[in-house]
């Protein structure tokens, strides 16, 4: 099934773990670790494998942002 005939049904390619882990720029194995730490995005089990979802890997990513930085005060006072 192609990436149209997925979108015509409302479904998003799945990610495999090694997809996953080559566009975060990690080794897969660092998947594993996070998601057992608690840290990882929410996967979906297929058969022995775990799938990502493009929408949930964006959920996640949103999440781990950084809190904006606070400005420092004006006319030097700390």
């Amino acid at each position: 099934m192609n990436s149209e005939q997925l979108a015509e049904l409302g479904l998003e390619r799945l990610l495999t773990t090694s997809e996953l882990a080559d566009y975060l720029g990690l080794r897969v194995q660092a998947i594993y670790d996070l998601r057992a730490e608690g840290r990882g995005p929410r996967g979906i089990p297929v058969g022995r494998e775990l799938r990502f979802a493009p929408s949930d890997i964006r959920r996640w990513l949103h999440e781990r942002h950084e809190p904006e930085p606070v400005a420092a005060p004006k006319g030097g006072d700390f």
